[in-house]
């Protein structure tokens, strides 16, 4: 009774630290150096620019926006892109 109990317990804590512990140490450092990692120069610099693209076109769809709301003051109100 008592060898059964312990077969029990042995053999998935066996199984467990043969193949879940390896992959779990190995996923785990692997996100450990890409966290550590951060963004090298050419994806901070992609970053910034993509910044500054997004800056320039909300300030774009803004004047559009005021242009639209001195000539057509409605045009917030029309449905299904009627113009």
């Amino acid at each position: 009774m008592m060898e059964g109990l312990v077969a029990l317990f042995v053999a998935p804590l066996v199984l467990f630290v043969i193949f879940v512990a390896p992959i779990w140490v190995i996923l785990h450092y692997r996100s450990k150096n890409k966290i550590n990692a951060g963004l090298n120069d050419e994806e901070a610099a992609n970053i910034r620019e993509l910044a500054q693209r997004a800056q320039s076109m909300q300030e774009r769809i803004r004047t559009l926006e005021a242009i639209l709301d001195e000539g057509h003051a409605g045009w917030r109100r029309q449905e299904g892109g009627q113009q």
